[in-house]
């Protein structure tokens, strides 16, 4: 199938942009069963799904034109999850349409909400938003939804993932019933089927996804590294690939903080887009990605989504994705509209089953590798440069009357050695890695204790999940009374009732001696518990919880939590209800038995 069939403004477009034949999702829409059909088309992202949708509206939306480049009110409404893929397809219709001259209105959090709706009211033909944006338009009266020919859903499945289920609601329901539904999204679970159920007649469903979720012009692979070496390993995946545009995943704004600094105090041109990031921040990033002034993208899963970047070949998933079809989404950042890309998963040798679960549920196929080592890297800058220097090229008189001064002064070799370290000089340096042999791998899933906490003490505290418990409060809590700093608070483990801590063995006497101290009834946590005394008998420090009762700290006996979980015995103490008990007073009494060395029996303290 051809472009023939267009109208002509677009075919010149399409040409114009170097489009030589549609892609399959671009030629469904446009088949003759499509035309003026409600359509549900399941594609990959990156498969020419914003050209598709502005190809399958052209018709009518150009009929209703008549050839005048204003609309009295929009004709088309184009749904976007994120204020990044909603200026993507701003920009992909502009370019298509900008023959026909019709204007298009862009509507996302972040923008000048006053300057939108005078957009708004310039005659746009199509409005292009983010669900809460345009919502909140509609309910101002700015936003008159009664002339639309068309409404486009795009990546409908993200968008109820992240909860914008009722404006989509609100907003199709102040719709007339004639307009036509499209709905495109790279999968098709229940819920999507229960909105196409409700707002779509007699929809055409095109499915293009084929039988490997995964995108055929994408290499995955596996790389299996020490816990203790992801950053590094990152690093040397940037150096052995050297890609135009890479874009690295992490999980949390606190990890894209720390690797955007690690990769830029190695010498990386890095920029960074995470939820804390302004909109005006996250639009000078990604120009400095389209101007090459930068090459590396550090990013969150939602911040990434809808960037389209041409020379996007590689994509580095630091964090493991959540799931499948987080992994789908972010690779779908490369391997786009043919062209090749890679997706390199960092895999700590103690997550190995879960990523494999995790793959073969994505029914994708992945080449288990190890991180690329400084050797490699040398071997790939060696072809790199070859091919840079003995790439023809026109020199300019100039050029060439320096170099014969050079060669007058210099040996050939020398020369060619100069070019070489000034070559190297600009790379940033690969790291050495831990070897991928079965002992480091061992080792690594026995270690999970940060350096400094191999040996540690537990504490308790008795407030939990039920309690709105969370590390982020917790610290500075434990920190004020027990005049330590966070660094030296380990693995924090809350349950339902109660929290653990751990403190190092080396500070521990000296922290339970300033919890009993600052004890007091005011204080706002329930109790801090010594589960493992460092020299001498195990005891529990309790306080009464500021409308607590009881006002008594006592010594007993405590198990301690084994593995990931926490020991579930029997609670030393029953829970009163708040406002029972007097305040706690005077000097702490001891009850109980404890011995020496943490076991039961011992003399009595107090």
């Amino acid at each position: 199938m051809s472009f023939d069939t267009l109208p002509p403004v677009l075919g010149e477009a399409l040409a114009a942009r170097g489009y030589e034949a549609p892609t399959p999702v671009q030629a469904a829409v446009i088949d003759p069963e499509a035309a003026g059909r409600d359509l549900i088309v399941s594609a990959q992202t990156g498969s020419g799904k914003t050209v598709a949708f502005g190809l399958a509206l052209a018709e009518q939306l150009l009929g209703e034109l008549g050839g005048s480049p204003l609309s009295k009110s929009p004709l088309a409404l184009v749904i976007a999850p994120t204020r990044e893929l909603a200026l993507q397809v701003s920009r992909e219709l502009g370019w298509l349409y900008a023959g026909a001259g019709l204007r298009i209105a862009t509507c996302v959090g972040g923008m000048d909400a006053s300057k939108e709706r005078r957009n708004l009211r310039g005659g746009p033909a199509i409005v292009v938003g983010t669900p809460g944006r345009l919502r909140d338009h509609l309910e101002r009266g700015a936003l008159d939804l009664s002339g639309l020919i068309g409404v486009v859903l795009d990546e409908a499945d993200e968008m109820l993932d992240m909860g914008f289920r009722e404006d989509l609601e609100e907003i199709l329901d102040a719709t007339h019933e004639g307009r036509r539904t499209l709905l495109f999204s790279a999968t098709m679970p229940r819920p999507i089927e229960r909105l196409a159920e409700r707002y779509q007649r007699d929809a055409l469903r095109l499915s293009l996804v084929g039988e490997t979720r995964g995108h055929g012009d994408i290499a995955y692979q596996a790389v299996t590294v020490a816990p203790s070496e992801i950053e590094n390993a990152v690093v040397n995946l940037l150096r052995f690939h050297e890609a135009e545009t890479a874009i690295c995943f992490c999980a949390t704004r606190e990890s894209v903080r720390r690797l955007h600094t690690t990769l830029q105090n190695r010498g990386f041109g890095v920029v960074a887009l995470s939820g804390e990031h302004s909109q005006s921040e996250r639009n000078q990033a990604l120009q400095a990605l389209r101007d090459r002034r930068a090459r590396v993208c550090v990013a969150t899963d939602v911040a990434a989504r809808g960037i389209d970047l041409p020379t996007l070949s590689l994509v580095i998933h630091v964090e493991i994705p959540r799931d499948a079809e987080t992994l789908q989404h972010r690779s779908g950042r490369t391997g786009r509209a043919g062209k090749k890309g890679t997706a390199a998963i960092v895999v700590p040798y103690n997550r190995r089953r879960r990523v494999e679960g995790m793959l073969r549920g994505a029914r994708i196929e992945a080449e288990w590798v190890d991180a690329p080592t400084p050797k490699a890297i040398a071997k790939r800058d060696w072809a790199r440069l070859l091919e840079t220097i003995t790439t023809p090229r026109e020199y300019e008189e100039g050029d060439r009357t320096l170099a014969a001064d050079i060669m007058a002064r210099m040996s050939a070799e020398d020369i060619a050695a100069a070019l070489v370290h000034a070559h190297r000089a600009e790379l940033p340096t690969p790291e050495e890695l831990l070897a991928n042999t079965p002992e480091a791998r061992e080792k690594a899933k026995a270690e999970r204790h940060r350096p400094g906490f191999e040996d540690v003490v537990w504490f308790k505290m008795d407030i939990g999940r039920r309690h709105n418990a969370e590390p982020r409060w917790l610290l500075p809590l434990i920190c004020r009374r027990g005049h330590i700093t966070r660094n030296e608070i380990g693995a924090i483990r809350i349950g339902q009732h109660e929290s653990w801590f751990q403190v190092p063995r080396a500070v521990a006497a000296k922290f339970a001696d300033t919890v009993q101290r600052t004890a007091s009834p005011e204080d706002e946590q329930d109790a801090i518990a010594i589960l493992e005394a460092p020299d001498g008998p195990r005891v529990e420090a309790r306080q009464n919880r500021k409308h607590g009762g009881g006002g008594k700290v006592h010594a007993r006996p405590l198990g301690k939590p084994s593995g990931d979980k926490p020991s579930r015995g029997r609670p030393p103490f029953k829970k009163g209800k708040p406002g029972g008990g007097k305040p706690f007073a005077g000097k702490p009494k001891f009850s109980g038995k404890g011995k020496a060395k943490g076991k039961p029996g011992g003399p009595r303290k107090g």
